[in-house]
């Protein structure tokens, strides 16, 4: 049986997608990425956490083509270019030097188009209902009833307005995952048994 694939999980915000992914990486005994992938394009690029963290929250400019085909790779310093492009340059190179180095889950950040064209690697989309989103993020989060709804909605714009940006494709468009699954049909664990038997029964096939 072949090593386990590389994993990418997106996420709509309340659908506990990265917990999943989180659990799914202990299951399958994989490392896990998600605030790291901040650490590690830092340390890489030389700029401050803080800076990438901050700016993760700036609207972004222009970039992308030629960086899917490593065109920009390695250009992470970035003299002259906004903040945003500086992140998602230094976060295009992490999560590419991460993935090579072997198995592992990594969520968001544009991270099933980063390597959407790496063999093997398997994307997962997790989202759910609305209500059941709002229930989580007032249970898990402490964000107040009143205030739920606009916070998911602001979220989600938020990451949709980013991925799509940076990527030709769609963000939650289920053609670009291998694996598009309702997180409130099954709960936690049964989602993350569920893509961990995907995992598996590709790995039978492969």
């Amino acid at each position: 049986m072949n090593t386990y694939p590389v994993i990418t999980i997106s996420r709509e915000y309340g659908s506990g997608g990265r917990l999943i992914g989180k659990r799914l990486a202990e299951e399958l005994g994989l490392p896990f990425y998600d605030k790291d992938l901040i650490t590690r394009a830092a340390a890489d690029s030389g700029l401050s956490p803080e800076v990438l963290e901050a700016a993760e929250d700036q609207a972004p400019s222009s970039l992308l083509y030629t960086l899917s085909t490593g065109g920009l790779t390695g250009m992470v310093g970035g003299v002259g270019m906004p903040l945003s492009d500086r992140l998602f340059l230094a976060q295009f190179d992490a999560i590419r030097k991460i993935a090579a180095e072997g198995p592992c889950v990594i969520v968001g950040r544009c991270s099933n188009y980063v390597l959407r064209e790496r063999p093997g690697a398997l994307h997962f989309f997790i989202h759910a209902d609305l209500d059941s989103r709002i229930e989580r993020i007032i249970k898990e989060y402490g964000v107040p009833e009143k205030e739920a709804e606009a916070k998911i909605a602001k979220t989600d714009k938020r990451r949709a307005s980013y991925y799509n940006h940076y990527t030709s494709v769609k963000w939650g468009d289920a053609r670009n995952y291998h694996l598009s699954i309702n997180s409130a049909a099954l709960g936690i664990e049964g989602t993350v048994a569920l893509c961990r038997d995907f995992v598996t029964a590709y790995r039978r096939q492969h």
